[in-house]
C-alpha cells in the first residue's frame, strides 16, 4: 500500500524542511543610495530586474531582497528604512506578497517624500482558500465578493505570467515618469523594448504550451497559477502560497493517486526552496523531477551565469514542454 509509507515519507519530509525554512538566513540587500539620480527601491527580483531596464542610466535601482533568498517570509531591516526613506520610488508587489509593507511604510522617516507604488495594480487577481500561513490585512473586495469572507487569500504570484509581467512593467514606466517626467521620453523607449519582448515571451506561451495534449502540472508550492490561468494548464500544489506552509498527509495521499492516474511524468521543484518533498513524492509514484521556477530572486550561480527573466521563463516554457509532451 502507498498511503502509510507514503504519508511517513512526507512527513519527515515536510519536518526537515520546515526546520530549514526556520535556520535559513540570508545576507542583507546590496545597494546605497547616490545623489542626483532617482533612487529606486524595489522589494524583491522581478521588479528590480523591470525597473532597472525601462530605468536605464537615469535611475539607480536596489533591491531590497538580497541574491538566493526566497521572498515570501523575509523581512527587512533597519538599514533598508533609512536606505528607503532616501528614495524617490518604493516599488513593491502587493496582491499580498510582501505582509510587511504597511509597517514598514509606517517606519518611514517623517520628512520622507518616497512614493510607495503596488506594481501589480491592474492584474486581476486569483483568490484560493489554500492559507499561505501569513496575515496580509489584504484579502480583498473580491474574497468579500464571493462570499467566503476571511477564508479566502489572494494569491501574490502575478508576476509568473508574461500577460502579468506586461500589466506591471507599464505600471513601472508610469511610477518612473510620475516621479522624474524630464526622463519621459527614455523611460517610454526603454519600455517600449521590454514590453515588446514580454509580448513575444507571451506569444511563445500561448502557442507552445497550446499544442501540448497534457496539461496537468504538480508543483512543490502553489505559485504558478497565473501561468496556468492564462496558458491553459491545471495546477496541483503540494504546499500552499507559502512554500513552508505544511501540506497534509491526505492531500499528498491524493496528490499521489493523481499523479498515477493522469499518468504524469515529472513533478516540479524550484531553486530556492527545499526539494525534499517533491522528490519524496518522485520517488513514491515512480516518476522525476524537473525545475519550475517562479523567478521570485535569482540563486548565487544564476547571477554569475547571466541570468534573467526571460531565461528563466525561456528555460521553464522548454521544462513544460517536456513534461507534458
Amino acid at each position: 500500500m502507498v498511503t502509510k509509507h507514503l504519508q511517513k515519507g512526507l512527513l519527515l519530509a515536510a519536518v526537515l524542511l520546515l526546520t530549514l525554512a526556520l535556520t535559513a538566513c540570508g545576507p542583507k540587500s546590496s545597494g546605497s543610495i547616490v545623489e542626483g539620480k532617482v533612487n529606486v527601491m524595489t522589494t524583491f527580483y522581478p521588479i528590480y530586474e523591470f525597473t532597472a531596464e525601462i530605468g536605464g542610466d537615469d535611475t539607480n535601482v536596489i533591491n531590497l531582497l538580497p541574491v538566493g533568498v526566497e521572498p515570501h517570509d523575509w523581512t527587512p531591516r533597519s538599514q533598508d528604512i533609512i536606505s528607503t526613506s532616501k528614495a524617490q520610488l518604493f516599488l513593491y508587489n502587493g496582491a499580498g506578497l510582501e505582509g510587511w509593507v504597511p509597517n514598514f511604510l509606517k517606519s518611514l522617516d517623517g520628512d520622507s517624500k518616497t512614493k510607495a507604488v503596488e506594481v501589480s495594480q491592474g492584474v486581476k487577481l486569483i483568490t484560493t482558500d489554500e492559507d499561505d500561513g501569513h496575515d496580509h490585512g489584504h484579502e480583498g473586495e473580491e474574497a468579500e465578493a464571493d462570499g467566503h469572507g476571511d477564508s479566502l487569500h489572494t494569491d501574490p504570484h502575478t508576476w509568473v505570467s508574461p500577460k502579468s509581467a506586461l500589466v506591471m512593467a507599464k505600471n513601472i514606466k508610469d511610477s518612473l515618469q510620475a516621479v522624474d517626467p524630464a526622463h519621459t521620453a527614455g523611460y517610454e523607449e526603454r519600455y517600449q523594448k521590454l514590453a515588446d519582448r514580454l509580448s513575444a515571451l507571451d506569444l511563445k506561451f500561448t502557442e507552445e504550451l497550446g499544442k501540448l495534449p497534457n496539461k496537468e502540472i504538480v508543483v512543490s508550492h502553489q505559485a504558478f497559477s497565473y501561468l496556468a490561468r492564462d496558458y491553459g494548464l491545471s495546477q496541483h500544489a503540494i504546499m500552499g502560497l507559502s512554500p513552508d506552509a505544511e501540506p497534509r498527509g491526505q492531500d499528498l495521499v491524493k496528490l499521489a493517486a493523481l499523479v498515477k492516474a493522469e499518468g504524469i511524468r515529472y513533478i516540479f521543484f524550484e531553486e530556492l526552496v527545499s526539494d525534499k518533498l517533491a522528490k519524496t513524492l518522485a520517488n513514491e509514484t515512480g516518476v522525476s523531477t524537473m525545475v519550475l521556477n517562479p523567478v521570485e530572486g535569482l540563486t548565487e550561480a544564476q547571477q554569475k551565469n547571466g541570468d534573467n527573466y526571460f531565461t528563466l521563463m525561456e528555460k521553464n516554457l522548454q521544462n513544460l514542454i517536456l513534461a507534458l509532451q
